[in-house]
């Protein structure tokens, strides 16, 4: 499957950087073009229609987001190029969506490469992105929704309905309000890391909750939480649980 990729990025430098280490590590992908200008590059986007996009956050004329708000349908894989930045890291991971951390490590560049061709057999990156962009103009994260790849396709989950996740055999079971569960492909560490910054705690290894929905802590060492779910605390996370729910 031949992939088209596509170049953004306000630093020439950095484009250069970026392409040598494409063509050197992933040769299933062919650059049909860059652009240092987000305005430009609206406009080369669609005329090229390329399946993947390797998009800078900060740039000074238009954000990364900015530009994607900007392009009609935008049904392509997005692979952000970034220096670190905590609400734009968090806001990708909601949905599911690639990044990369300037400069680009040999390896991380490889495994989003991989994941994002996966991701275009799949189609649905027009979803994702539509989400992408609800939840950028959303500040509150208790009105945003993570983005779950399933077995049956993509579920789009209001962040206050997840009462748990729980880690099964390098799968992860969620637990949601109404007695709903689904079962996501990701392990419980995918869903650490995209949860992390809101109201959720890692109590055991396999076990993160919402704090939201907290009834007791049992003197035994295990939570009750909503909806009849109750799970173990980790003897070496107790204190600081305990800690940590007082201080929110």
């Amino acid at each position: 499957m031949n992939i088209r990729a596509y170049l953004v990025d306000d630093e020439r430098k950095a484009l250069a950087i970026l392409r040598s280490k494409l063509e050197r590590y992933c040769p299933q992908l062919t650059i049909v073009g860059e652009s240092q200008s987000p305005k430009n590059a609206i406009t080369e986007i669609q005329e090229l229609q390329p399946d993947v996009i390797f998009l800078d956050i900060s740039m000074p004329e238009m954000t990364g987001f900015d530009m994607l708000k900007s392009i009609p349908n935008p049904a392509f894989e997005i692979i952000f190029v970034t220096a670190y930045d905590e609400y734009a890291i968090e806001a990708i991971r909601h949905c599911a969506i690639g990044y990369i951390v300037k400069p680009a490590d040999k390896d991380d560049l490889i495994t989003a490469v991989h994941k994002a061709i996966q991701n275009v057999e799949h189609k649905d990156s027009l979803a994702k992105n539509k989400q992408l962009i609800a939840n950028l103009g959303v500040q509150n994260f208790q009105k945003k929704k993570i983005v779950v790849p399933t077995q049956k396709g993509l579920e789009f989950i209001p962040i206050p309905s997840i009462i748990r996740c729980e880690g099964v055999d390098g799968y992860t079971k969620l637990y949601l309000e109404e007695g709903k569960t689904m079962l996501s492909s990701n392990s419980i560490g995918h869903f650490v890391k995209m949860l992390d910054k809101t109201r959720f705690y890692q109590v055991h290894k396999s076990h993160l909750i919402n704090l939201d929905h907290i009834i007791a802590y049992l003197n035994e060492g295990y939570v009750q939480l909503t909806e009849n779910n109750k799970v173990p605390v980790s003897r070496n996370k107790r204190s600081d649980f305990l800690n940590n729910f007082k201080s929110k």
